[in-house]
């Protein structure tokens, strides 16, 4: 029994978006026991979306005549556990998309009673044998996981050891030892941190009056090069401590200047009643400012000084044990017996006396350690400046170690001992003790760095990775391992112990995992039933460089574990890398970079396998949410080139709408599922002309189907890629009438095209799927180009992002760099801004020319386009005069009441032709040279809104009207297109309701 080659599947005619969407965002707040918490990977994929998506793929369509009536009558009985008796094959689709969405909830994801109708229906879908389900990007594990908890047989690999190392643990350490296991393990676990702890107790004392030391605040140190001064500059992004409504803490300096010495910066806690009493931070993109002197210091002389410390985490002692540079201590976080919540107090001696044993002990330690094949202490090099994601050599940081203080290393050296001693029993359930013990090692890491932040508002520890990449952190903080708050220990062991139990529920016998290479499986021809994979976003993760963090500390944990080397190259101390498929030009392979064209064949040579080892009735998924347009190109030409047709295209929302991304540019909210099947050996040859006579239709329908379902902007437009796709890779190739191949490049344009035609029929023209009607395109380009802007920001829920641009990755660095006094990491530059590469996309096809608008709506910075605000516009429209001086001036009273000369006429003035109602005098408050556009007009009367010259504005208005359509058809739609809550949006709106009396 199975599915016939040619029955078309569940997910390649429906499926429940919106409320798969819902469950898969609310997943991502859910911490506490969530198998992700496991240990960090980096764009790990929702079980939600995994769960919901599997049992789409491997279930077929009731209502396809080649769906056996076998699988319906056994499917209907199944359902009737759950739902009201089915009678129809159109009812049982829909009760089989409502439990797919049901089952996507967390709160059912371990009922029994879902895992038992699951498996049946899959049962009555593929008969006796289970279907055998392959991720060879596995990664961090959803997909190989959910596919256990279904039933199936899988088989995970992944070409990085850390990946397959979590992947051991999730799919085969776990479920062969079931749950009895979780009493050991945490016995074991517990008496591994009392070995550890024992050690670091004297270097994290508690304080004189029996209060305990939680977290330490640092800041990392330079001199003031400025004549007459010196002073040391504590690196601080912002002095607050806690920005909590009633409980405000922050730190204020005080210069103390002494004849013939070098001004001195002593430091306070208080508690400021107003923001404003609290100073702004020194730093801010590398650039230091002296508190003492306000003299500059620029980034190659900060750069320079903390080279010279090797990053400046450490405290530099003299030989008296007196501290005379390096970190200093800003703060120390600590717990009261008799107070509720977190307290702050300044650092004493006994603070430093405690860093400086730690140093001396490090040093011994190391010392005795030199004969070992591994330092004690991770030695291995960092990569090279340049990398995706890394910033952190500029300033000394090569080694692994750098990362560290003394006293951070000192805890996750003892961490490893202990975890060591129980590796190297004989015994293989107490190996895997060690295995699943060694993700505290990871926890420690991740929230004892010198790259780690105090979170302002919840007064925690932050991890290292809030993105996927190490950039420099001037202020950082130092959690105690002891007890078991943010950071700890024993934090750490409650995470992994949590994530241990939640991965055992309904799963009942283990996975196949291997360290393989994606482009070279070691699995035979023809063997799975569904090839669902998640695979490398083409230049955002450097997954392998990230995971070298932890590998350093984890083989030095578990020596000789088969999973912790580099496979292909047995020199290589850290994470293979020359397999890895990412685009990072800064590597080299044989010569050449890791450009797009690698990335492209490899990913055509990924998929080419995944196509051999893919059973004739099989399916396959890919899983992609990169933000450029390049990425997508090199992944759907991977795809096309391997083998596949795209049969279907499903975006889920996968991110949380706070989340760090989205709160910077037009990131992704959702994640876009591919669905593609083998592409047929005999397909023909497709006529070029007939694929653009399919291709609006087919794209207007699917963008009105996503548009139904919530689907918005951005995600919108990548998800309409996938439909496209369908046409032009179902053939071997795509030829014009002469002969010649059209390439998939040349494709997409078009796509580009049809899909900002479509946006703008929406928003400007008629709607409704049509073709633009000549009314949007009579609309100047700035105006289309404004409305595609926005539209294009829109996001999946609801929302259009507001946002202050993304961080530059040119200069220094971490997005906290430009923080505000509260560290949020926004800048102070309004605007919207959106990916230079997809503006150019929908703009190049519809006639838009980028570079005629720069300087007067949009400005063109590196590697993005910000669209600027009105009040940046004022200048470009009224000159150097305010808006209320030109009015002043053009006002005039007269015995006819008042007459307002506005923005030059001129005979090229909407679209050249004079059009009724025109004044004859000219109109003198906008002073651009040349025609003015509907939005220049639009700008100009929310500029008049907004100054409050209401008499100007309703005779502006007035003569608008007369003119035509286009200025409230362009309000409007810029209305319905800006934040709800925007303060551009409520000047429009009150300029539509003046217009009404008008």
């Amino acid at each position: 029994m199975g599915i016939p080659v040619d029955c078309k599947r569940l997910i390649e005619v429906d499926f429940p978006i919106v409320d798969v969407s819902r469950h898969s965002a609310r997943e991502k707040s859910i911490r506490q026991g969530h198998p992700g918490t496991l240990h960090l990977w980096w764009a790990r994929r929702p079980l939600a979306a995994c769960r919901a998506v599997l049992l789409a793929l491997l279930l077929p369509d009731p209502c396809d005549a080649r769906c056996s009536e076998e699988f319906t009558q056994r499917a209907k009985k199944v359902l009737a556990w759950l739902t009201e008796p089915v009678k129809t094959n159109e009812e049982l689709r829909k009760a089989l998309l409502k439990f797919i969405s049901d089952f996507s909830n967390w709160d059912f994801a371990f009922d029994e009673t879902f895992i038992k109708t699951a498996r049946s229906l899959l049962s009555a879908a593929h008969g006796e044998d289970p279907p055998f389900a392959v991720d060879p990007f596995a990664g961090g594990g959803s997909i190989p996981l959910e596919a256990l908890r279904l039933g199936c047989d899988v088989f995970a690999s992944d070409l990085n050891p850390i990946a397959c190392y979590i992947l051991k643990i999730m799919l085969q350490d776990l479920p062969r030892q079931g749950p009895p296991f979780f009493k050991e393990l945490k016995h074991i676990g517990s008496k591994t941190l009392e070995i550890a702890t024992s050690e670091l107790s004297q270097l994290y004392p508690p304080d004189l009056d029996d209060s305990t030391p939680i977290a330490y605040l640092w800041a990392r140190t330079v001199r003031c090069e400025a004549p007459n001064c010196g002073a040391e500059i504590p690196l601080v992004r912002s002095f607050w401590l806690c920005k909590k409504a009633k409980r405000r803490r922050a730190i204020r300096y005080t210069i103390e200047r002494r004849a013939g010495l070098i001004p001195r910066i002593d430091l306070d806690i208080f508690q400021p009643k107003e923001i404003s009493e609290v100073s702004r931070g020194t730093v801010r993109r590398a650039r230091a400012t002296c508190p003492s002197c306000k003299a500059l210091l620029p980034p190659d002389r900060v750069r320079a000084q903390l080279r010279e410390q090797r990053g400046g985490a450490d405290v530099i002692f003299d030989k008296e044990h007196r501290r005379v540079g390096g970190a200093r201590l800003l703060a120390v976080v600590v717990l009261r017996q008799a107070q509720k919540g977190r307290a702050y107090r300044l650092p004493t001696n006994r603070d430093y006396d405690a860093i400086w044993k730690a140093e001396e002990t490090l040093k011994k330690i190391s010392a005795s350690n030199a004969e070992d094949l591994l330092s004690i202490v991770p030695d291995e090099s960092l990569p090279p400046h340049g990398t995706l994601g890394f910033r952190v050599q500029l300033y000394g940081m090569s080694r692994w170690g750098d990362l560290f203080t003394s006293r951070q290393k000192l805890a996750l050296v003892e961490l490893v001992r202990a975890i060591g001693i129980i590796w190297r029993s004989n015994n293989p359930a107490t190996r895997n003790v060690a295995e699943i013990l060694g993700s505290t090692i990871g926890k420690r890491a991740d929230y004892g760095s010198s790259l780690t932040k105090w979170h302002l508002t919840f007064e925690k520890t932050t991890d290292t990775f809030g993105r996927q990449a190490l950039p420099m952190t001037w202020d950082f903080v130092e959690p105690s391992p002891l007890g078991d708050t943010s950071g700890s220990f024993g934090a750490g062991l409650n995470a992994v112990l949590a994530a241990c139990e939640t991965v055992t529920k309904g799963i009942y016998g283990p996975g196949e995992i291997q360290l393989a290479d994606a482009c070279k499986s070691p699995l035979p021809d023809h063997t799975c039933s569904v090839w669902f994979t998640d695979p490398p976003y083409y230049d955002a993760v450097p997954y392998a460089d990230l995971s070298d963090f932890f590998f350093v500390w984890l083989k030095r944990a578990m020596p000789g574990h088969p999973l912790l080397h580099d496979p292909f190259d047995s020199k290589n101390a850290l994470t293979p890398k020359r397999e890895e498929i990412v685009q990072d030009e800064v590597k080299m392979v044989d010569g050449q970079p890791k450009d797009r064209v690698f990335f492209q064949s490899k990913m055509a040579e990924a998929f080419s396998e995944g196509r051999r080892i893919l059973r004739d009735d099989g399916i396959g998924c890919v899983v992609f949410a990169h933000k450029t347009t390049e990425g997508w190109e090199a992944l759907l030409s991977g795809i096309i080139t391997g083998g596949w047709v795209i049969t279907a295209s499903w975006p889920i929302a996968t991110e949380r709408p706070e989340r760090l991304r989205s709160q910077q540019s037009a990131a992704l909210a959702t994640s876009v599922h591919l669905v593609c099947r083998p592409r047929l050996s005999d397909a023909t040859v497709g006529d070029w002309a007939e694929v653009l006579r399919e291709l609006p239709p087919r794209v207007g329908t699917w963008m009105d189907r996503l548009q139904a379902e919530g689907v918005r902007g951005a995600d919108l437009i990548f998800a309409s890629i996938g439909p496209a796709l369908e046409i032009f890779s179902r053939h071997s190739k795509v030829e014009t009438a002469e002969g010649r191949e059209v390439g998939l490049p040349e494709f997409l344009e078009k796509v580009w095209e049809v899909v900002g035609k479509a946006a703008l029929s929406q928003v400007l023209g008629a709607g409704g799927g049509q073709i633009l009607d000549d009314a949007a395109l009579a609309l100047e380009e700035d105006a289309r180009l404004t409305a595609l802007f926005l539209w294009t920001l829109q996001t999946t829920d609801g929302r259009t992002i507001e946002n202050s641009g993304p961080p530059q990755e040119d200069e220094d660095e971490e997005m906290s760099d430009d923080a505000g006094e509260d560290g949020s990491g926004r800048r102070k530059k309004k605007g919207y801004r959106l990916v230079y590469d997809i503006v150019r996309r929908f703009a190049q096809p519809l006639g838009i020319h980028l570079d005629a608008w720069e300087g007067k709506i949009i400005e063109i910075e590196k590697g993005s386009v910000r669209l600027l605000p009105l009040e940046e516009r004022e200048k470009y429209l009224f000159g150097a005069q305010a808006i209320e001086d030109a009015v002043g001036n053009i006002l005039e009273p007269t015995n006819r009441g008042i007459q307002l000369k506005l923005v030059p006429e001129t005979e090229a003035h909407h679209g050249g032709k004079r059009e009724p109602g025109a004044s004859g005098e000219a109109r003198k408050i906008t002073q651009v040279t040349g025609e003015q556009t509907t939005l220049d007009l639009v700008h100009t009367a929310m500029m008049l809104q907004s100054a409050g010259q209401t008499v100007a504005l309703r005779e502006f208005l007035a003569e608008e009207m007369g003119r035509g359509p286009r200025f409230l058809r362009l309000a409007n739609a810029l209305s319905a297109l800006y934040p709800k809550d925007g303060e551009e949006k409520r000047l429009l709106d009150a300029v539509l309701l003046a217009s009404r009396s008008s």
